[in-house]
């Protein structure tokens, strides 16, 4: 791993982070009734908060894209999965929580388990499948999914419903930051003529608009603590298929470090749930206050 991916992939983990926690703390206050709806983000456009975190996401998957275009998608994405260590730090500066053993435990996990993954995986690019078959069955097998997960989310809006919303976001954006990669290579091997002739980076705006609008949903109706470690578990996992599955990503698949693999990317999510779950996450009193509003009340006599 070159130190130059290791600098964007951490920068761009750090915008990412920072920009989710400023969105959420905006959209928590959004009205209800704007629930997966776009005129949600016609209201967050005019708030000053909202705007910084997306000028921050922004950043980050611009720094993203660099190191897409630098490194493998399997090594970048469990990089860009640390965004969660930036996104507690600007937390727990809100809430002026301690890390506490919950919080040391959910950074070793998280941390380790990037290195082992890398370490023992050595992610190394390839030639990407000439097959388009398999390109679109995972494709349209990770949208599928995300579309199943937003459906069943409108059905419990305030129980499971933002966990779903994050989960389909994550795969989305896992999506995403594939075509992102294939669009850096059209456009190193032609420029814009090559690179606009293709559909790939107009399904990166389309995947992206609708992962902002599933992202803002889940942050208007609950807490970092329940959005967030879903989005940033999946987004990972769902790039590293997608990497391995048609961009020619490979990765060491001897019984050893198979084990180490499959243990890197479990302390991972472990990790992430920890430090989602942390105290220090917002506890989301907008949340309680739109529960509050949907509760009857009682009468006066």
């Amino acid at each position: 791993m070159s130190v130059l991916v290791l600098v964007l992939a951490v920068s761009a983990a750090c915008c990412l982070g920072f920009g989710f926690v400023l969105q959420q703390n905006a959209a928590q206050r959004a009205p209800l009734n704007d629930f997966l709806s776009f005129r949600l983000l016609v209201d967050l456009v005019k708030v000053p908060r909202w705007l910084a975190g997306i000028a921050l996401m922004v950043a980050g998957m611009a720094l993203g894209a660099a190191a897409l275009g630098q490194g493998e998608l399997s090594l970048v994405e469990p990089l860009l999965a640390t965004n969660l260590l930036f996104a507690l730090a600007l937390s727990r500066r809100q809430t002026r929580q301690p890390l506490g053993r919950q919080g040391w435990a959910g950074l070793l996990l998280l941390a380790g388990g990037v290195t082992a993954f890398i370490v023992a995986g050595q992610p190394q690019g390839g030639t990407a499948t000439a097959d388009p078959t398999r390109q679109w069955v995972i494709i349209g097998a990770m949208t599928g999914l995300a579309l199943l997960l937003t459906t069943h989310a409108k059905r419990s809006r305030l129980s499971s419903g933002p966990v779903l919303l994050a989960l389909a976001a994550g795969l989305l954006y896992g999506v995403q930051d594939a075509l992102t990669r294939v669009s850096g290579q059209k456009f190193s091997e032609g420029g814009f003529a090559e690179l606009f002739t293709g559909w790939q980076p107009y399904a990166v705006i389309a995947l992206g608009v609708t992962g902002l609008l599933l992202v803002q949903s889940a942050f208007e109706t609950a807490s970092l603590r329940k959005s967030l470690p879903a989005l940033t578990a999946a987004q990972p996992l769902a790039g590293i298929i997608c990497g391995v599955g048609f961009l020619g990503d490979r990765l060491r698949t001897d019984a050893v470090a198979l084990s180490w693999e499959a243990g890197g990317l479990l302390a991972v999510v472990a990790g992430i749930m920890m430090l989602g779950m942390h105290p220090a996450m917002p506890t989301g009193s907008a949340e309680r206050a739109h529960v509050g509003r949907l509760q009857p009340q009682p009468q006066s006599s």
